[in-house]
């Protein structure tokens, strides 16, 4: 078996697959891999699946799939598996992270610092107590984050069409509903033709004044111009990102340049733990897999 690792996994896998066959990252012997390994960079379009005669199973280790091209690989008769139980507590702790910054006034008392300022009068912080979390989507990601959330004495509500219960949050029946009561947005939604956009200039109406969103899954959930504008006039008082609409983001977005934006370059999957966990799911996968 030949397989290629595409993007960036723990530096211990490529010895822990050597029991599988060779393993290798050499773009140009594309055509030889059996097993292709991504993350969130490589793009299994179907012109790329055009290059890989030998193709039999992707793995994508994270929990989406807007990255691989389903349908094409169907047709070439080519499985897909991911990882999505991997990746929950990572991600969940940036969301949190980004939540605790953006109150605590984290992004500019450390540069203010750095200025040699010492604005300790001005930098007015909020507390996450006894504040409504909303959940839009409340998965595996989601139960985490509600689940840190509460520990913060945070009320906790979520909406997910695919839910009938949760042990830690109330479900609501419309994103309506969560817009209009929740203090905190965090987003947790895979990317689809519904959910494309859906953060827009309409929704946005629906929310309180000053809501903060936070989005740990996918930068093309909200529309950034609508998201930008929102910020500006204040209606969003913050938006705390770890995706956006590509990797890095185009220097023209409106985002970049918007207010009370606090941003990291897509590493919510990125812990040393999480690229750990990743790897033994992956040799499971392999050990388990028959073609």
């Amino acid at each position: 078996m030949k397989i290629m690792i595409a993007d960036a996994f723990d530096e211990s896998l490529p010895g822990r697959l050597a029991a599988f066959g060779e393993a290798f990252s050499d773009p140009a012997r594309l055509a030889e891999a059996d097993v292709l390994l991504i993350r969130s960079k490589s793009k299994v379009t179907r012109e790329f699946l055009a290059g890989t005669p030998n193709l039999k199973l992707v793995i994508r280790g994270g929990v989406g799939l807007d990255n691989v091209d389903i349908e094409a690989c169907r047709e070439k008769k080519i499985d897909v598996k991911n990882t999505p139980r991997a990746s929950s507590v990572a991600v969940a702790e940036l969301a949190m992270a980004l939540m605790l910054a953006i109150p605590n006034r984290l992004v500019e008392g450390h540069v203010s610092m750095k200025e040699g300022k010492w604005l300790k009068k001005e930098l007015k912080r909020t507390e996450l107590y006894e504040k409504t979390l909303g959940l839009l989507g409340a998965g595996l990601i989601g139960t985490e984050v509600a689940r840190r959330a509460q520990a913060f004495g945070m009320t906790v509500i979520a909406h997910d069409h695919y839910l009938a219960n949760h042990a830690l949050a109330e479900l609501v029946d419309e994103d309506d509903e969560l817009f209009a009561r929740s203090d905190y947005i965090s987003i947790h939604l895979p990317l689809t033709p519904e959910t494309k956009g859906m953060i827009n200039s309409h929704a946005i109406a629906k929310m309180k004044d000053g809501v903060v969103l936070i989005n740990t899954a996918r930068g093309r959930v909200v529309d950034e111009a609508d998201l930008a504008a929102a910020l500006k006039s204040g209606k969003v008082r913050a938006y705390g990102t770890d995706v956006f609409f590509s990797d890095p983001p185009d220097p023209k977005s409106p985002l970049l340049s918007a207010p009370n934006v606090v941003m990291t370059p897509h590493i919510g999957g990125s812990s040393k733990e999480n690229l750990l966990r990743i790897g033994d799911i992956v040799v499971e996968i392999l050990k388990k897999w028959k073609r």
